[in-house]
């Protein structure tokens, strides 16, 4: 993947389109590409902070697994999308795996790397304070849901996120389809794959989405996000 091309990629991060430019140009100097086949490990929860990763390509699944066994997916990393800073910055083990959804190219800018470039560049602390609010953000968002959203809001709710992205760097209009099982999102709302498939008929019945194999189309939108509060 050529430079020029990492840009772009790069740009659809509302959060990186506000680092000072020449930030950005040693950012992506410091980093390198690294390519990672569908199943593959990029860290495993307890690992010591190697890095921090860009999604270029494909899809990034970061889980936890239970005490039986049973895989709880947290969340999807996309294009455009930052992770892995949280132990650079805390000096703890990884807090969670993370493995290639499908064939992905990955931006990484080593821990040695990125530790010199907060001591040369003192600035990046508030705009890398900023990305972890927007992760604590969310991860109160999450916590709401548990206490006060029926299932469907819950649904409704983690559709819109994965639309949105992390970052909320994707517009999201009718008609964005996102690429995700049932089974995967019963999984993330911790429930039956046969639950959510009737929920997400429910949904399709009110025209908000359409349910096809391994993918969800927002139909509207607005009703959707009213959706989310109940």
């Amino acid at each position: 993947m050529h430079l020029d091309t990492i840009r772009p990629i790069l740009s659809q991060s509302p959060w990186f389109k506000s680092l000072p430019q020449d930030i950005i140009e040693q950012l992506v100097t410091a980093a390198k590409l690294k390519r990672v086949e569908t199943g593959q490990l990029v860290y495993q929860k307890h690992d010591l902070g190697d890095g921090l990763y860009c999604v270029m390509s494909g899809k990034v699944r970061l889980s936890n697994v239970t005490l039986e066994g049973k895989e709880l997916i947290l969340t999807w990393m996309q294009a455009g999308n930052w992770f892995g800073e949280i132990s650079l910055f805390d000096g703890l083990p990884r807090a969670h795996d993370a493995h290639a959804e499908t064939p992905c190219e990955l931006l990484k800018i080593s821990s040695h790397d990125f530790k010199a470039l907060l001591v040369e560049h003192p600035i990046l602390y508030p705009h890398f304070m900023r990305l972890l609010c927007q992760r604590i953000r969310t991860t109160f968002s999450f916590i709401d849901e548990t206490g006060s959203l029926s299932l469907k809001g819950k649904l409704c709710g983690r559709i819109l996120l994965l639309a949105e992205g992390l970052e909320h760097q994707a517009p999201v209009e009718n008609g964005t389809t996102l690429r995700i099982s049932q089974e995967s999102l019963a999984l993330m709302l911790h429930s039956s794959r046969q639950t959510v498939n009737k929920l997400l008929q429910e949904l399709q019945a009110q025209e908000v989405i359409q349910v096809h194999y391994g993918q969800v189309t927002i139909i509207d939108y607005l009703k959707l996000k009213t959706l989310c509060q109940i």
